[in-house]
């Protein structure tokens, strides 16, 4: 049996507004295994992003528990938690999230540079060829296209072997063909390192291409289902 890398168990998210509470996630259970290419729809407010940031360690539940790698995320303070995301996960954000100041080759080598890891720069540079960007290396974020910034997100992202990648509307910014190019990439990748995905996305299309998808509303699971049923 395939070892569950993520776990979440009722989870449930509130903040106070005035003189009441608001739900923004309620009760949320699911798992995901080793190798899993899980996408989660839903409408703008259906909790989904907010999911998404607890699973990975990025905030706290109100209720509820989060199992990341085996470790219980609610056990951990904010130091072991972002330890355990550098050693174990990756991210590819809507907006990207590169360092301005920074080459596509140096915006590659960054985790691994977190780590303490030396001579990273040829890994860099074969991951960058592998998004097709090998001759984009010393270009700055604001001298690429939203698609080539993507696509050196994707390195980044991979260049630490992550078990578990996050990736919250990678192509929510990029016009069609970019998209294209983005998820063949994403995907590709992520079959070739079998890392666990976990994507947050409002394409049908996109979700198509996971193995199963969990489709919320109101801060709920209203259904979760296998994308290509046998």
């Amino acid at each position: 049996m395939p070892e569950i890398l993520l776990a979440a168990e009722n989870l449930t998210k509130s903040y106070r507004s005035g003189d009441h509470d608001l739900v923004v996630l309620d009760s949320v259970s699911f798992e995901a295994e080793q190798g899993a290419r899980l996408a989660i729809m839903g409408p703008s407010g259906s909790g989904k992003t907010t999911l998404l940031g607890l699973c990975a360690g990025l905030d706290v539940p109100s209720a509820g528990t989060v199992s990341l790698m085996g470790f219980k995320l609610n056990a951990m303070n904010e130091d072991d938690r972002a330890y355990l995301r550098n050693q174990y996960t990756g991210f590819v954000f809507q907006n990207f999230q590169l360092l301005s100041t920074l080459t596509a080759l140096e915006n590659v080598m960054v985790p691994l540079e977190l780590r303490g890891t030396r001579n990273v720069g040829q890994k860099a540079k074969a991951l960058l060829d592998r998004v097709g960007l090998g001759e984009r290396l010393h270009h700055y974020p604001s001298q690429l296209s939203g698609g080539e910034q993507q696509r050196v997100a994707i390195a980044r992202a991979f260049i630490t072997e992550p078990k578990i990648l996050f990736a919250d509307e990678p192509t929510g910014n990029l016009d069609e063909e970019n998209a294209k190019q983005v998820v063949e990439l994403l995907f590709g990748i992520n079959g070739e390192s079998k890392t666990t995905l976990v994507l947050i996305t409002h394409n049908p299309e996109l979700a198509l291409l996971a193995d199963r998808i969990l489709e919320m509303k109101g801060g709920k699971v209203v259904s979760d289902r296998r994308s290509n049923p046998a």
